[in-house]
């Protein structure tokens, strides 16, 4: 019975991001007409460059003291572990499946790169207002899971717009060297690596280079209204003929994010409880936790837009795991909740 008290509520906020994806998409819709293209980008525009940093600074300046941030050094700690595994293990499938040198960045950077503030800021306070919540008081949860949350969001946001960043800009540089991507694409499939892309793709730019440009961040909406206009060439055959991604990249990467990095993360939060590295709290504990569930990123949407490569490739990506994702996160989040409670 308490198995399925807690898969109740890990379902109700997964529920609720699922609708507001639904929402989204209707809205973006060519049926409906509500968001034109031209509508989405610049909604894109001024949610990454405006809304998503005023949440994030003005949550931490609300929420989190600087007391806090040194009783929770574990959280960039725990954070860092996953992103390295993830990058790993993205490198590592980029050598088993050698995609093409537009590709080799996306892998890597879905693989480690996860949604650290959007995701959990939803499904926390949804969690911490469920009748059978294991965390205690609502209200105390909920602004226990804000500070949470908004450390989460910022942390992520450094992780993403650094070696993520130039990883995939790497990616894409080499890429291009090789010529008309429309023309070379065929060759880049048969040799499996472009010319001189061997390693270089994976080695993120010397300090300095990355981020001169859009400082931006990984709202839902991004997903919601932003991304919709990519998915709906790779449903109805449209688009400019260079979406060539395997399905063992897409499975790769889900298998990464959904199976083994939920692993490692129960393994790095369990070893750092039993050496005393953890406070008490069980809803910190589930926020370390749900770090390692989470789907990738959706600024990796906006990186590809930034380089206008990989962004049919990257819409595929976004579209499977998020919809495991609705599975992954309900039944992982009991798993965590029945360990921290």
């Amino acid at each position: 019975m308490r198995f399925w008290s807690l898969l109740a509520v890990a379902w109700l906020p997964v529920r609720q991001v699922l609708l507001a994806g639904g929402l989204g998409a209707c809205l973006a819709s060519s049926r409906f007409d509500v968001l034109t293209s031209d509508a989405r980008r610049h909604i894109n525009k001024v949610v990454y460059i405006v809304f998503v940093p005023s949440l994030v600074f003005s949550s931490l300046a609300g929420t989190v003291t600087l007391k806090d941030i040194i009783s929770w050094w574990f959280m960039p700690v725990n954070m860092g572990i996953i992103f390295l595994i993830g990058a790993a293990l993205g490198w590592l499938a980029v050598k088993a499946l050698k995609p093409g040198a537009h590709l080799q960045g996306l892998i890597i950077a879905c693989s480690s790169a996860g949604n650290w503030g959007t995701i959990p800021l939803m499904i926390v306070p949804a969690i911490c207002n469920e009748e059978d919540s294991p965390f205690g008081d609502a209200d105390t949860c909920k602004s226990l899971g804000l500070s949470y949350v908004s450390l989460s969001m910022a942390l992520g946001n450094f992780f993403i717009w650094t070696h993520s960043y130039s990883v995939m800009k790497r990616s894409a540089q080499l890429y291009k060297k090789c010529g008309d991507p429309s023309t070379n694409l065929t060759k880049e499939e048969n040799s499996g690596e472009a010319e001189n892309g061997n390693h270089a793709a994976f080695l993120p730019l010397s300090s300095g280079e990355f981020l001169h440009e859009d400082v931006e961040s990984d709202p839902l909406v991004g997903f919601t209204v932003g991304a919709i206009d990519k998915l709906r060439p790779l449903v109805t055959e449209e688009g400019r003929g260079r979406t060539t991604m395997k399905p063992l990249v897409v499975i790769s990467i889900t298998v990464i994010r959904f199976v083994i990095l939920p692993a490692c993360g129960i393994g790095v939060v369990k070893a750092a409880s039993e050496l005393g590295f953890l406070p008490r709290s069980p809803l910190y504990r589930y926020v370390l936790l749900l770090q390692s569930t989470v789907p990738p990123a959706m600024s990796i949407g906006t990186i590809a837009q930034l380089f206008d490569v990989g962004e049919e490739e990257c819409s595929i990506v976004f579209l499977w795991t998020h919809l495991v994702a609705a599975l992954a996160l309900t039944l992982w989040s009991t798993v965590f909740m029945s360990l921290v409670s």
